[in-house]
């Protein structure tokens, strides 16, 4: 008996193989600029796929021999002491030649560092971790993480490969020290073989980070946007995850679809998801299908939902409930009296608030709320 189809949609993770939605101007771009050294900055909304697009790429250079990749989230890492655990494991697992990873060699690796890691071995699964305790004199930590930095070059020079350094949730560099940037910066500017890749959440912050000529990083990465996958690429990859699992949409409700997610990568597949799950073996998807779908995803973000909606101020609330019945300019005179807004002052305080914190989005026809499911969730559970 052959088992059922696993669900071809997925969301929340990190999209790989088939469940990876085009991109593929992008994944070329990336990859010839990791190839080239090239420093790449991307910035995107919440959700719109950065991390997946990396590491795609990054995985694809690993595979065929071409780049030796480093990785560490700087959301993991909240002092020096932690990036410097997580810079060197990396270094160490994705980085160093096996030579070098056998248990008599590891401390070989780091040898030149100011503050020496201590490190341990698990008998069980033969991997090796890092610390570095804290209480070290700020100069020998600022020393160490130096070197660290140094290293993805000085190897990928001796193994005679391109390097690339991947920092996710960059922007919280200037939490872990803000003078770290300046640091990196000064190490980074001298490693034409390294790419680095910088992403981040907080889309504000990277822009200053990397657009203020008083900021370390003042241009000195190639700037890449994502935006949505527009509608002609994302339709025919749902039909085809349909297909293959034996069930089938047609056009009109896979326009039904985009239209309410607009072509936002996690909102669609998330929507996908429950959709598809609606749809038994061998039958094809109906509007009702649609409906309950969308049911099923704004229960499923009832309490995220809940948790921006609690923590927003009264004058946030009222901005994003008119937003959520009318995207458009609600700053406008008119437009305040139609949704009965308090004064202009509040709505501009509220906006740019609701805008720093990624919850609104300015386009070319006004503001609308970012994520196409909470303007679903605050019309029909907070009207």
């Amino acid at each position: 008996m052959s088992r059922p189809a696993p669900n071809p949609f997925r969301y929340g993770d990190l999209a790989f193989d088939e469940a990876f939605t085009d991109r593929e101007a992008e994944t070329r771009e990336l990859r010839a600029d990791v190839r080239n050294g090239q420093n790449v900055v991307l910035f995107a909304p919440r959700r719109y796929g950065k991390s997946s697009l990396v590491w795609r790429v990054m995985r694809e250079l690993v595979a065929t021999g071409d780049v030796l990749v480093a990785q560490v989230d700087l959301l993991a890492t909240p002092s020096k002491e932690k990036l410097a655990e997580k810079l060197a494991s990396s270094i160490y697992e994705d980085m160093a030649p096996p030579v070098l990873r056998a248990r008599d060699k590891v401390g070989s690796l780091f040898s030149g560092l100011r503050i020496t890691p201590r490190i341990l071995f698990d008998p069980n699964t033969g991997g090796v971790t890092f610390s570095f305790e804290a209480g070290h004199a700020r100069e020998d930590v600022d020393a160490t993480l130096e070197r660290l930095f140094e290293l993805p070059a000085q190897i990928a020079a001796e193994r005679r490969q391109r390097a690339a350094l991947v920092f996710d949730e960059f922007q919280e560099v200037v939490e872990i020290d803000p003078h770290l940037p300046a640091l990196m910066r000064s190490v980074f500017q001298r490693q034409s073989e390294v790419a680095h890749i910088y992403l981040g959440s907080k889309r504000a912050m990277m822009h200053r980070l990397f657009n203020d000529e008083n900021e370390p990083f003042w241009r000195s990465a190639k700037q890449m946007e994502l935006g949505v996958i527009h509608p002609d690429l994302f339709a025919p990859f749902i039909v085809r995850c349909f297909d293959r699992t034996d069930r089938r949409i047609d056009a009109t409700l896979v326009e039904r679809v985009l239209a309410v997610t607009r072509g936002h990568p996690y909102a669609t597949q998330e929507l996908c998801y429950f959709l598809w799950e609606e749809v038994p073996e061998g039958f094809s998807a109906t509007d009702a299908d649609v409906g309950d779908a969308l049911a099923a995803v704004l229960r499923s973000e009832n309490a995220h939902f809940s948790r921006i909606w609690d923590k927003a101020a009264r004058g946030q609330r009222l901005v994003l409930q008119a937003l959520a019945a009318e995207p458009d300019r609600p700053i406008s005179e008119e437009y305040r009296r139609r949704h009965s807004l308090p004064s202009d002052a509040t709505v501009r305080k509220a906006i740019r608030a609701l805008s720093d914190d990624e919850l609104v989005v300015r386009t070319a026809d006004g503001y609308r709320i970012a994520e196409p499911f909470f303007a679903e969730w605050a019309l029909r559970y907070e009207s």
